[in-house]
């Protein structure tokens, strides 16, 4: 279990890929039954998926998490320092390759035959230049979400919270405020980015068919393991990496490290359109690695690991099929 786990973890920068992006897909079509879905493997990988928070949430109240913490906090100095250069610069690039790109809202497959959106999207790339027109740029990208669930249904953009908790960051960084209770701005993009990765993980359970494909495009892809079971377990690994951002300092940093890693192995194996797509989560991944802020550490917060786990699995995957059957007329069974 533990070689196939090292092997998921090595092979899941190409499942990182969007799928979306590189593959038919039908939102419509039945999801696979929850039966099917929640079998022994699933329950092993989901054992060894507690085990690594576990061990990371140990690791971190020793005396070698003291020194990996110092150690990541003088490699990511630069980047802590410039975060806000760093989102301004990646999303003011992203949205002039929308500009570029034309017929795109937001992601590859949004498309649009509006003309003025391409406009539109440049003028929220130039807003990134000064920071009091900062938060007019977050409000444009909130214009572009609500556009593309307009075209494509709440369900399909279910996929995306990520941008707006960019938008947020965008807007309370260029006003200069957190949220109430202490919630900073980038907490906000953290929080997004952990919904829309689980959200990502339930899909790749849901609909393993649509990466097929990729999988006889890229034979080397799944290790040898088959299709189903190779998108069990990049699920999985998506999930409980997702699941460690709302974690304990540590646990969150080296997370996003290694889901920064991914995502940026996917860009050589799937080019530019999977540049231009995860561009603001790749920089969200970057300023959460570099992110310093602490927080006491108590074993009683470690022993609630498993159950807050459990209780984001049991979430997620409810909200998933749940909101499938409404949206779109399926059963969960």
């Amino acid at each position: 279990m533990m070689t196939t786990a090292f092997f998921t973890l090595a092979g899941t920068n190409a499942a990182m890929a969007h799928v979306k992006w590189f593959c038919a897909y039908d939102l419509a079509g039945a999801p696979r039954g929850l039966g099917e879905v929640l079998c022994a493997d699933f329950e092993k990988l989901v054992g060894l998926s507690l085990l690594a928070l576990v061990v990371g949430g140990l690791l971190e109240g020793t005396v070698l998490g003291a020194a990996l913490i110092r150690s990541l906090d003088r490699a990511t100095a630069w980047a802590r320092e410039n975060t806000e250069l760093l989102f301004r610069a990646v999303c003011g690039g992203f949205f002039v390759a929308l500009w570029s790109l034309g017929g795109v809202i937001l992601t590859p497959e949004l498309k649009t035959a509006n003309t003025a959106l391409p406009w539109f999207q440049l003028a929220i790339a130039v807003g990134f230049l000064w920071r009091r027109t900062m938060p007019l740029s977050a409000l444009g990208i909130v214009v572009l979400f609500v556009t593309a669930i307009r075209a494509y249904g709440a369900f399909h953009l279910a996929d995306y919270p990520v941008f707006l908790g960019v938008a947020a960051y965008i807007a309370l960084t260029g006003l200069g405020r957190s949220l109430p209770g202490g919630i900073r701005p980038l907490d906000v993009v953290r929080y997004t980015a952990a919904v829309t990765l689980m959200w990502a993980s339930v899909e790749k359970w849901a609909y393993p068919q649509w990466s097929y494909p990729l999988f006889v495009e890229h034979p080397g892809m799944t290790f040898g393991f088959s299709g189903e079971y190779f998108m069990k377990a990049a699920g999985a690994v998506e999930f409980v990496l997702a699941f460690a951002l709302i974690c304990t300092p540590l646990v969150r940093r080296v997370s996003a490290i290694l889901l920064a890693a991914t995502f940026i192995s996917a860009i050589f194996e799937f080019g530019k359109i999977d540049a231009i797509g995860h561009a603001p989560i790749i920089v969200a991944m970057v300023a959460i690695a570099a992110d310093n802020a602490t927080a006491p550490y108590r074993l009683r917060n470690l022993a609630l690991t498993p159950v807050g786990y459990g209780a984001a699995l049991a979430a997620f995957i409810g909200l998933y099929y749940g909101a499938h059957a409404v949206f779109q007329g399926t059963s969960i069974l």
